[in-house]
């Protein structure tokens, strides 16, 4: 642990280094957040560790040597940073705590270059950067050939504002298309290019750029009768400052977040970079009773926007074998957030995707949630490689029983063919009382994987023979009565399930829960279904003779037809119970895409009000869309319904065409 602690620390005063000094940045903001977190709770558990130089005993960045150093009489403090719902609530939460009910304050966070501006007699005598926080550089020659910057106010007061000093997304664009030309390298971001004007020498180079400022903090507020941050704002503009038009005065954390909404959909609309929303008390008596930490103010905060793309470390492959005795290669992440979630693993699916890829162990990838939710590999960053990767090998063994693997058919994909393997088997049980499948809570994979190695379970049927063993259970260590009687009724329940609920449990090759709705209510009964022929199955809507195959094959293993039998004899239900409402004209024949996070109900719940009207759901958009389903943080697909002109539906609106 204080290996990983030392390496920490160099790797962030590295990239500190590069990002504040030399403007050209060697890890991401999300990666540099990642490890300062780590770093931060090995502070936590392991105090007497902490070192001088450490990344948290600092404000900011550091001073560049070829400017004139600036001391900054009233510290220019960084803010703590919280990325998801849970933990903006919980900023409230701890102001609540202290006995305040604040109003707040939300701001764009701009995406450049802090910069402290000083005025005497309403002149501006001095602009400096953060530095660290203490000791900044002084910028001034530069700041001075900013329009947006005045430098005589409209009443001749001494002041110090603070603020952003940034590059537009169209001048940005229009200097790169520039230097295109004059064959120099392009400049990465909007970010980057405005951290490195401000830092020429020449004056004339910066006032080539356009740069621009927002303002948006009064160090000192009560010096000028002003008790509320909003006013210091409106003070501010009043005297000649750019401030941004996008604040918001709001009344509670409910409105922060739905601020917070608005611009995570919106953002890509404004003419510069934002990367999250900033959020501060309004009250400036409750800001100061509040106070500070060490490092920031515990009246404000930063939200990050979730990175649609993130970069981490591959630090291994390891490999599965699932029900049907696939293997799959499984990356194992170093823990990132992607999308406000924690993420460590993600499937590499086959092979061959890992080779088409070039992945190797020890690489830097990049990954993001496919369809706002599952976890997947992009790319790798060859650039990142430093000689000690390790080259992907595959296995030719299973990894739980030892059998040679083997190809089925051509396929890609290895299989483990032993049908006794205890992977398989477990693997078909989890899958058995899954979500979609029989829905048995309470029942999850550590708990199906102890009571398989206790013998409790061996196969299926066994699920429903736990009754049996009541009493052994509830003695079990981490198991009592309260829990094993919930998970007893659970199962029970799930005998009156419809069949669509059993055939997909079953896990017939091919056949996914929206094809075992589609044969469930086709055939009614399992004794019909049972009889179904490839031919019958192919007349089928979306049913195609893969499938029709499988499910033939299926009930041609006696085996199997011994564990329906089993499960008929303990009491599960063998027909469908479902029914389609009447067609519906908003939904029948349609195409729909649902994302982001609805609060009345589940995705699922979502899908299947949706095809009960006759329509169907897709997990991505394109111009064959209907409608898209919109909730909280819908991402990419919400941009590409707009750019595609699909109509989409809020929540209340979808509600509403239900009824």
């Amino acid at each position: 642990m204080q290996e990983r602690y030392q390496e920490l620390i160099k790797l962030l005063n590295e990239a500190n280094y590069n990002y504040h000094v030399l403007d050209k940045p060697t890890i991401t903001d999300q990666e540099f957040d990642k490890y300062l977190r780590e770093l931060l709770t090995i502070e936590e558990e392991y105090p007497d560790w902490v070192r001088e130089d450490s990344p948290s005993q600092r404000i900011g960045g550091m001073v560049v040597d070829g400017f004139d150093k600036v001391t900054h009489e009233i510290p220019m403090l960084s803010l703590s940073n919280v990325f998801n719902e849970e933990e903006v609530l919980n900023f409230d939460h701890r102001i609540q705590k202290e006995g305040f009910h604040p109003q707040y304050v939300c701001e764009l966070k701009i995406d450049g270059l802090s910069v402290s501006l000083l005025y005497k007699n309403g002149k501006l005598v001095r602009a400096a950067t953060r530095g660290d926080g203490v000791t900044g550089e002084d910028i001034t020659h530069n700041v001075k050939t900013i329009k947006t910057v005045p430098l005589i106010l409209t009443e001749p007061i001494d002041i110090e504002v603070r603020g952003e000093i940034y590059m537009s997304k169209k001048t940005l664009q229009e200097l790169n298309q520039k230097r295109k030309e004059e064959h120099l390298p392009l400049l990465q971001n909007p970010r980057n290019a405005a951290a490195g004007s401000i830092r020429q020498l020449d004056s004339k180079v910066a006032a080539s750029r356009k740069l621009d400022c927002f303002i948006y903090h009064l160090p000192n507020p009560l010096d000028y009768g002003i008790a509320t941050h909003d006013d210091a704002l409106q003070f501010m503009k009043k005297l000649g400052f750019k401030v941004n038009p996008n604040n918001r005065l709001v009344e509670n954390i409910s409105q922060v977040l739905e601020f917070i909404d608005y611009h995570t959909i919106h953002r890509h609309e404004l003419p510069y970079d934002i990367d999250g929303i900033v959020i501060k008390v309004n009250s400036i008596r409750q800001q100061q009773e509040l106070g500070y930490t060490v490092k920031y103010p515990k009246w404000a905060t930063a939200y990050k926007f979730p990175a649609e793309e993130v970069l981490t470390k591959l630090v291994d492959i390891v490999f599965t074998v699932g029900r049907t005795g696939q293997i799959t290669p499984n990356a194992v992440l170093e823990p990132v957030l992607v999308m406000g979630t924690t993420v460590s693993r993600a499937t590499l699916h086959n092979e061959e995707f890992v080779k088409e890829r070039d992945l190797k162990i020890g690489d830097v990838v990049s990954i993001r949630k496919a369809g706002d939710v599952i976890p997947e590999v992009i790319e790798v960053k060859k650039e990142r490689r430093n000689g000690q990767e390790r080259d992907f090998q595959m296995i030719t063994q299973c990894p739980i029983c030892g059998s040679t693997l083997q190809k089925k058919n051509d396929q890609v994909d290895y299989y483990c063919l032993n049908e006794k393997c205890p992977a398989r088997k477990i693997e078909g049980l989890i899958h058995f009382v899954s979500r979609n499948a029989m829905d048995i809570d309470g029942l999850g994979e550590k708990i199906i994987e102890d009571f398989y190695n206790l013998g409790y379970l061996k196969r299926v049927v066994d699920i429903y023979h736990l009754e049996k063993y009541r009493q052994d259970l509830t003695l079990l260590e981490g198991y009592g009565t309260k829990s094993i009687d919930k998970l007893l009724e659970a199962i029970e329940r799930s005998k009156q399930n419809s069949l669509e609920r059993l055939v997909f449990g079953l896990g017939i090759v091919h056949v996914g829960s929206k094809t075992a709705k589609l044969l469930a209510s086709h055939y009614k009964t399992m004794e019909n279904f049972m009889k179904s022929t490839e031919e019958e199955l192919t007349t089928i809507p979306d049913v195609g003779p893969i499938i029709a195959k499988s499910v033939v094959s299926y009930f041609q293993d006696p085996d199997n037809i011994a564990l329906i039998e089993q499960l008929r004899d303990v009491g599960v239900n063998m027909m469908y119970l479902g029914s389609v409402i009447e067609q519906d004209e908003d939904f029948a024949g349609k195409t729909f895409v649902v994302t982001g996070t609805l609060s009345s109900m589940t995705r699922e719940d979502v899908k299947s009000e949706i095809e009960k009207r006759g329509g169907k759901t897709v997990e991505s958009v394109s111009k064959k869309t209907s409608v898209v389903v919109v909730g909280k943080n819908p991402g990419s697909k919400y941009d590409k319904a707009k750019s595609f002109q699909i109509p989409i539906w809020t929540e209340e609106e979808f509600l509403s065409h239900l009824d």
